[in-house]
């Protein structure tokens, strides 16, 4: 992969390169940034830069027959570790090396994707993947082993805040004490979810947001996107490349978050003082408690950002919002009023307490249920 095609971070690029070329290869680093900023992309680019002795900040300059193996990412030497769970064809046990063909196909296909995008591929999108104890002993088990061509070895570890306790405690002990020419790259969105003790062993790099006019750039020259449509989905992304894929081929998403999200507000308005109508909060907590943890919490965070942008709206700050809802009837100014200073933090911790709590497997009907009666509350909150 060629770093000339990661959109944007060009301070990133310059920086590894740079170090690269004068020996100081750190042997752990972090990358921590947000969704479809380009994190798995950097780590593989600069992964062939190092086992391929590539020079000149660029893919190119190095060993060929190394950077081939590179398109396929079929390195030896090169190792992924990601999270993973049981499915119809992996029953017990799984590891990384278990779906390797499929990462490579979503690697290539997809370098930008999402974790959620990683479990639809691999048909886990109902349950939540973990980089568990059974991988932990693979790694060991890897690098354990001489490079296989003699130089470095490079580990991948995309998610790394999706190891368990026991996989991090393991991997704390390779990070003390290394292996010989072996390089640790992590990467993250959630810093805060990455074990202090390993955070204090590595190199940390953040990546911010790309720019609008690089992901408007992208979409005219390799989507052959129309310059004012590439703009508006530019904005609609919010730094994030792959969101702007998605509503450039609108996809973004096999759930009606939209709908369900109206549904939810519009029953809860109608919920304070209509004990009738807490049935529809109790049906509706039923019916999303149905699809899965990974669903549920892509749609809390959905939540979570429609409330942000009426609360933007709400004071008077329409060049920052970016969502246009679609569904019938709902507009995003008529709910704004009802999103302020004086209700918004108390919503903000509900839907992230509920978060949390489906992360660690609590019961989702009771979880939802129980934010959708605070909800009543405090959507009327003055």
């Amino acid at each position: 992969m060629l770093f000339s095609e990661i959109l944007g971070q060009t301070h990133i690029k310059s920086h590894l390169t740079k170090s690269a070329d004068s020996g100081r290869i750190p042997h752990a680093q972090l990358f921590v940034g947000p969704e479809g900023s380009g994190t798995l992309a950097m780590a593989i680019s600069y992964a062939q830069y190092i086992l391929c002795s590539n020079t000149n900040g660029e893919n190119t300059s190095g060993n060929e027959a190394c950077n081939l193996k590179f398109e396929h990412f079929s390195h030896p030497d090169l190792h992924f570790v990601f999270p993973v769970s049981t499915n119809d064809e992996v029953k017990s046990h799984p590891v990384s090396a278990n779906f390797l063909k499929y990462w490579r196909e979503f690697v290539t296909e997809t370098p930008y994707g999402s974790l959620f995008d990683w479990y639809k591929t691999i048909g886990i999108q109902n349950k939540q993947g973990q980089i568990g104890v059974d991988e932990a002993q693979e790694i060991v088990k890897s690098l354990s082993l001489k490079a296989y061509e003699g130089g470095y070895k490079v580990m991948i570890i995309w998610m790394a805040d999706k190891m368990n306790i026991a996989t991090s405690n393991k991997l704390l002990k390779l990070l003390e004490e290394p292996p010989q020419k072996t390089v640790f790259l992590l990467i993250t969105e959630n810093e805060n979810d990455i074990l202090q003790t390993i955070l204090s062993r590595c190199q940390v790099l953040h990546f911010g947001g790309l720019p609008e006019s690089i992901i408007a750039e992208a979409l005219v020259s390799r989507e052959k996107t129309e310059e004012k449509a590439a703009f508006k989905i530019a904005h609609q992304a919010q730094g994030n490349y792959n969101k702007a894929l998605q509503l450039l081929h609108k996809t973004e998403d096999d759930y009606p978050f939209e709908a369900w999200f109206v549904q939810w507000v519009r029953a809860a308005f109608r919920a304070k003082g209509n004990a009738a109508a807490i049935q529809d909060l109790i049906s509706w907590s039923e019916s999303i408690a149905g699809i899965g943890r990974e669903a549920q919490k892509q749609f809390l965070h959905f939540c979570i950002e429609m409330f942000r942008q009426a609360l933007l709206l709400n004071y008077q700050s329409p060049s920052l919002v970016y969502i246009e809802p679609t569904v019938e009837k709902f507009k995003l100014e008529n709910f704004a009023p009802f999103v302020n200073g004086n209700n918004i933090n108390d919503i903000f911790k509900e839907l992230s307490d509920a978060i949390y709590h489906i992360e660690r497997n609590g019961n989702a009907k009771i979880i939802l249920t129980d934010l959708s009666i605070k909800l009543t509350r405090l959507i009327h909150k003055k």
